[in-house]
């Protein structure tokens, strides 16, 4: 399964989250598998973007489920479109997300 959380900064595992979704300047990609997790930090290149553009990205990247502090009504039902889960009330750094949502 691969995990997409908006951050602020490319930190790696300690990247704060991003309060605002949508303009999330990067993006923690956390895949997790039989090896254990990794994490990616990409730089998002929509953060000026239309609707919907969002989730095909993030479709296109391999993403099966958004963990992010917040999402519109609107956005949620695209990502839904796209087959992305998204778990919403995230706060703090991407290792204190593994911590609360039992990330391992």
């Amino acid at each position: 399964m691969k995990l997409a959380i908006p951050v602020e900064e490319d930190r790696g595992i300690d990247s704060p989250i991003c309060e605002h979704f949508g303009r999330a300047p990067y993006f923690a990609l956390v895949e997790l598998g039989e090896g254990g997790v990794s994490v990616e930090v990409r730089k998002n290149p929509l953060v000026e973007h239309t609707a919907g553009a969002l989730p095909e990205l993030l479709k296109s990247w391999g993403v099966d489920r958004i963990i992010a502090a917040r999402m519109g009504q609107k956005a949620q039902l695209f990502f839904s479109q796209f087959g992305i889960d998204v778990v919403l009330g995230a706060s703090g750094t991407v290792r204190e997300v593994f911590k609360r949502f039992g990330v391992e």
